[in-house]
């Protein structure tokens, strides 16, 4: 192609095709990215994909799938049994879900604005905080149901100690979630905390210094600046907490096994009845699809929250 420039034609010729170095970059790219992208593909998308379809199909792990369109979906709403297990274990999840998030992201926070602090053997003390959360989950299971143990466990020993009666933390319906709370806590030294001492340490000092300038105490300095700047990561926290709440099932699975009277029947757990106990994959995946939207809803409701709340830092209100 050409352009008239003082009444000469002047070729102007465009940039045809990558250089050799950009062809090497972008074959690095791809063999680097590949291994990631085969997993997701066969480890997350397919299955996602595939539990999809049965979700509108009868199969049993021993039988070809059988297209039955809506009817496990049917069976779940319309059958009354089904029905009422469906809104136990969502009744059960979304009670837990409202005890242990808020306690997950205030102790998480604490602790991570007391290992922020600028004293001697910080290190070993982020260390020693974060060890329990690597515990294997079975691990960690088994230990608190001795520790839990109404009449040799620990937390009752301790509580006699001290004269008062030892409740019935793994068989009372009452105590039973509140005692998965409890356990949780063991947990609080994990990602958590180090994502918020991440966002702690992001910060920016000058902020501090021109607060205290000001006059503002301590209290005032973590409410007008502290807050307002780690808010994107107490948000991002809120989202993992809430999704990691409704996906509870290890704990059920070898502590309680759902009871006592369905006060741990978690959504999961009801999916893994469904799915494996009752080799009904077709209604597990209708289910597993089920807490997708449920989760999809609540997320998307935070995003649509976070304007009020959150704040980024260069973005105009």
């Amino acid at each position: 192609m050409g352009a008239l420039a003082g009444g000469r034609r002047v070729a102007v010729t465009g940039r045809q095709g990558l250089s050799r170095r950009e062809r090497l970059e972008a074959v690095q790219f791809y063999l680097l990215i590949g291994p990631w992208l085969l997993g997701f593909v066969g480890l997350t998308a397919g299955p996602m994909l595939y539990s999809l379809f049965l979700s509108f199909a009868d199969y049993d792990l021993f039988h070809a799938p059988r297209w039955v369109g809506l009817d496990n979906f049917q069976y779940l709403f319309a059958s009354p049994y089904p029905l009422s297990l469906l809104w136990k274990s969502l009744g059960v999840t979304a009670y837990y879900t409202f005890l242990s998030v808020p306690v997950g992201i205030i102790g998480s926070l604490a602790l991570a604005l007391a290992l922020n602090s600028k004293i001697h053997g910080v290190p070993l003390y982020r260390t020693l905080f974060y060890l329990p959360s690597l515990t294997p989950a079975v691990a960690s299971a088994l230990l608190w149901v001795w520790i839990f143990n109404s009449k040799y466990g620990l937390a009752n020993a301790f509580l006699r100690s001290l004269g008062l009666p030892g409740p019935h933390w793994l068989t009372d319906p009452y105590m039973v979630i509140p005692s998965f709370v409890l356990m949780g806590l063991w947990g609080l030294g994990g990602n958590t905390m180090i994502i918020f001492l991440a966002g702690l340490q992001g910060v920016p000092t000058h902020l501090y210094d021109a607060a205290e300038i000001d006059g503002a105490n301590s209290w005032q300095r973590f409410r007008a600046v502290t807050l307002p700047q780690i808010s994107p990561t107490i948000f991002f926290n809120l989202i993992l907490g809430i999704i990691g709440s409704f996906q509870v099932f290890g704990s059920a699975y070898l502590m309680t096994g759902g009871g006592p009277e369905y006060a741990t029947y978690f959504m999961v757990f009801y999916i893994y009845q469904e799915a494996f106990k009752t080799l009904h994959m077709g209604r597990g995946s209708a289910l597993a699809w089920i807490l997708f939207i449920i989760l999809l809803f609540f997320t998307l409701l935070q995003f649509s929250l976070s304007r009020r709340w959150v704040y980024y830092e260069g973005e105009q209100s």
